[in-house]
């Protein structure tokens, strides 16, 4: 199906159709031998709160955006390479149904469908053309993904120190290698992480001491090291709803928080806020 379309009039005015939805702001689409295999409306589970976005899927990429008019103009083109993509389907709530998680190295985060089959649909068409992309380009599946976020409302208080209680005065900051929501005080350092931003990123106390000790012990064997060290007066973020970059704070905190809870599949229960 995807190479009988590849070259066919309907598939070049179909792309070009979300070409225009995006408008200006948009990057081109159009690619010899890519395909627009489906589109739909998922709901994205963004650090605020859940919002729906429109995705489409090609034959190589996955596209994502918000919805300004529905079939009429969309903004915020992210554009994914699906060889970059690993899927993980999340365990049903009370609170949150058909939800899976989408890793790539630079951004991880959760969506949703509207029901148990559309999930199902997307999953496997998604993983098609994974599977189809990994074969035309002999790559190996991913294996390095960023953290998701953990949504502002999954917790009152921060997740590293856990006596910073969050208010409308003390802000939520997340740790770019872990994920985690913390105070200022827990994330004041910096850290240069290559695979999500050529800048130092915020990242927490404890995530900053095992990235610390690892780069030291890389330079000790003559490795090529995976970032390096850095503290600076504002980070940037590697979020797409909020940029939480601001003056650092005097303070330290060392945090007691487990160090490799996985929010996503452990089993704790976070999304009540989806209630």
């Amino acid at each position: 199906m995807v190479d009988y379309l590849a070259n066919t009039e309907i598939n070049s005015q179909r792309i070009a159709e979300v070409e225009n939805c995006f408008g200006a702001s948009g990057q081109p689409l159009a690619l010899p031998g890519r395909v627009l295999l489906g589109e739909g409306v998922l709901t994205k589970e963004c650090r605020k709160k859940a919002k729906p976005r429109i995705f489409f899927l090609f034959s190589d990429i996955l596209v994502y955006g918000s919805i300004v008019l529905n079939k009429r103009k969309y903004r915020g083109q992210h554009i994914i390479p699906l060889e970059e993509v690993t899927l993980e389907p999340l365990p049903e709530t009370a609170q949150a149904k058909n939800r899976w998680l989408i890793r790539t190295a630079k951004k991880s985060f959760v969506v949703s469908a509207a029901s148990a089959t559309e999930r199902q649909e997307w999953i496997s068409h998604i993983e098609e053309c994974v599977r189809r992309q990994l074969r035309a380009t002999g790559r190996p599946p991913s294996t390095e993904h960023a953290a998701p976020w953990i949504p502002d409302k999954a917790t009152d208080i921060c997740m590293r120190c856990t006596q910073t209680r969050f208010s409308a005065l003390t802000r939520r900051h997340h740790c770019r290698q872990c994920g985690f929501v913390v105070c200022a005080e827990c994330s004041r350092a910096r850290f240069l992480l290559p695979r999500l931003s050529p800048k130092p990123l915020r990242v927490c106390s404890l995530c900053y001491r095992e990235l610390a000790a690892q780069r030291r012990t890389e330079e000790e064997e003559g490795g090529p090291g995976a970032g390096s060290p850095a503290r600076a007066s504002c980070g940037a973020s590697s979020g797409d709803d909020d940029d939480d970059s601001d003056e650092d704070k005097e303070g330290s905190g060392d945090g007691d928080w487990p160090g490799h809870v996985k929010f996503y599949d452990s089993g704790v229960s976070w999304s009540s806020f989806h209630s």
